[in-house]
């Protein structure tokens, strides 16, 4: 009986596993093009990262622009990580994966949102609140359809 309990237990911790890891859209395999995710909290602006400063996490290299960053991310890196697995958060809403620009971002109540380009970037912006909800809903399913 234990053998069994055992079993299942670590069944379901595998699955749990599975469904919380997410895998980022990436350029070669370097998350949002080589920018440092980091910065767009601590500076306000999107940064391109150095190759001295990488990190891999959730099957991406993922580049900083300083070694503070790089530690600030290693600790903490679903903090700074964008949400949609780096897809734009604006085709999220709209139940379709696209990729991003990282000059076209917003950071909201401390979580990172990358857009397809600027102009969409102002659409995503007009009402901000219902395109997370959204986007949020159909993240669930546009996840497992993400070929990355």
């Amino acid at each position: 009986m234990k053998n069994l309990l055992t079993g299942i237990f670590a069944l379901i911790l595998s699955f749990n596993t599975f469904a919380q890891s997410i895998s980022f859209t990436n350029t070669n395999g370097t998350a949002i093009k080589g920018y440092d995710p980091v910065a767009y909290f601590t500076e306000q602006k999107a940064i391109e990262g150095k190759s001295d400063f990488a990190y891999y996490w959730s099957g991406s290299k993922w580049l900083f622009s300083s070694q503070t960053n790089l530690d600030a991310f290693k600790a903490d890196p679903e903090k700074f990580a964008p949400q949609y697995g780096g897809f734009c958060a604006y085709g999220t809403s709209e139940n379709h994966l696209s990729p991003t620009d990282p000059n076209a971002w917003t950071v909201v109540d401390g979580k990172l949102y990358l857009n397809y380009n600027k102009k969409v970037k102002e659409l995503w912006s007009k009402d901000i609140p219902t395109r997370i909800q959204k986007a949020n809903e159909n993240w669930t399913s546009l996840k497992t359809s993400n070929p990355h």
